[in-house]
């Protein structure tokens, strides 16, 4: 299956599935929104007032509305326009403008505004989308120079399809000992794999594994420069929802944040 095909059926599986992710992340995100992915964002993002900020695949709005609480002027995107008319449902700031628009799409990205951007984000969706070059060498001329582009997605080291959640028990100088790991299979090849994001999920999607030299290079080819990198991991003893879950495994982060420039 080539790329426009993996895209166009990716489109279709996210319309579908508009109602259960909006239902998940509500007003404000869910857990994992709430304690890993925005306070990073924020912080790369360092966002000042009256900043036009541009959210790619915004999916329900869920930064976009946040984005404008901080003060800034947003332009959200997302291709799936049932998440757009979700988001638009959802946002009562005259400071948001959705659009829909396809994140392939280079022409596209380029008609909203060659130089128009202080900052552009992209939240947990690098792993949808099926071809990222176009995306970032868009990127590279929407946002005025000096400007800043960050990335949230799922770590490609750690956060993959197939990535086992393990839990042992063993004895040790008399004491019961637990021990929890992740058990991996692949990392450096490229895969194009079918996966759910939320337990639930009415319908899986493709998600398009990177390793990280592939994530960074294929910036940089198109004139981008790393200027921070963080690794957001739940804290010890944080609770989540279920069993051998990401809450349970703190030493492992299954989001990486890069901010660009």
């Amino acid at each position: 299956m080539n790329t426009r095909e993996l895209n166009r059926r990716a489109r279709e599986q996210w319309d579908a599935k508009a109602e259960f992710w909006d239902m998940l992340h509500g007003y404000d995100g869910n857990q994992f929104h709430k304690e890993l992915i925005s306070p990073a964002a924020e912080r790369l993002l360092n966002i000042q007032t009256g900043e036009v900020v541009l959210d790619l695949a915004c999916g329900n709005g869920v930064f976009s509305r946040r984005l404008a609480e901080l003060g800034a002027a947003v332009i959200a995107t997302d291709f799936s326009a049932a998440l757009i008319e979700r988001a638009k449902v959802r946002t009562a700031s005259a400071n948001v403008t959705y659009k829909v628009i396809d994140a392939t799409d280079e022409s596209a990205l380029l008609g909203l505004g060659v130089g128009r951007f202080d900052a552009a984000v992209c939240n947990m969706a690098l792993q949808d989308i099926a071809d990222i070059s176009p995306l970032m060498r868009a990127l590279r001329r929407l946002v005025k120079p000096g400007g800043r582009f960050v990335i949230t997605t799922s770590h490609p080291a750690f956060n993959m399809v197939g990535t086992s959640f393990i839990e042992e028990r063993s004895e040790r100088d008399g004491e019961i000992v637990y021990r929890k790991s992740l058990l991996l299979s692949s990392y450096l090849t490229e895969a194009a794999d079918e996966g759910v994001g939320a337990v639930g999920e009415p319908a899986s999607h493709p998600y398009f594994h990177r390793p990280l030299h592939v994530l960074v290079n294929t910036a940089c080819e198109a004139g981008w420069m790393i200027d921070r990198i963080e690794e957001p991991a739940f804290s010890e003893g944080s609770i989540g929802s279920r069993r051998l879950s990401w809450t349970e495994y703190p030493e492992f982060p299954p989001v990486l944040a890069i901010r660009l420039r």
